[in-house]
């Protein structure tokens, strides 16, 4: 989180992980950690019909992690998956739910603005992008990828039961867009 003058002004980048992703023993048998990111995203493939859901499958082997990886910046990745402009509007709502599903973990108001910026860059632009099984415990990554901002999920590492799932603004990681307007405003010595 990015704070200037006690006000939240980022929440990128967002970084989850759980491991175990799901507790398979014991009295918490069953909880599972990003759970509906990786429900989403599985139930919107499966409703893909064949044609489109080939054009989003770009691996049939999941990447071992995130491709950005811990990047402190990050730039839009190759165009690789399916357009949503190529979608109806059954199928774009269920991906936009994926989302704000990202987006509102934090703060009603940041969540507002995030999602605002998100529409306005033009949801047709966004691609989405799998790897690997369709089917729960199967390995897979996908991707969701807009002009201003890069979703990432995997489940690939500890059999399969190792999530990373993380948001990023393309312009505005670390309040980015906030310390450039303030350097070109503030003189500093050199």
């Amino acid at each position: 989180m990015t704070v200037i003058e006690g006000q939240l002004v980022t929440d990128t980048p967002s970084f989850f992980g759980a491991n175990p992703a799901e507790v398979r023993e014991g009295p918490r048998k069953g909880l599972r950690i990003l759970g509906e990111e990786e429900d989403l995203a599985r139930a919107f493939m499966k409703s893909l019909p064949a044609d489109l859901r080939k054009i989003a499958v770009f691996s049939e082997t999941a990447p071992k992690e995130i491709i950005t990886e811990a990047k402190p910046k990050i730039g839009p990745l190759d165009k690789t998956g399916l357009e949503a402009s190529k979608l109806n509007k059954e199928q774009k709502d269920g991906l936009f739910k994926i989302i704000k599903t990202y987006v509102e973990r934090y703060r009603p108001e940041m969540a507002k603005e995030d999602v605002a910026k998100i529409q306005k860059a033009g949801l047709d632009k966004v691609q989405f992008a799998w790897a690997g099984g369709l089917e729960r415990g199967e390995g897979h990554y996908y991707r969701i990828q807009g002009p201003t901002f890069l979703m990432e999920f995997d489940n690939t590492q500890n059999n399969n039961n190792h999530i990373h799932a993380v948001w990023r603004d393309f312009d505005n990681d670390f309040g980015e867009d906030l310390l450039r307007k303030h350097y070109a405003e503030v003189p500093h010595e050199k």
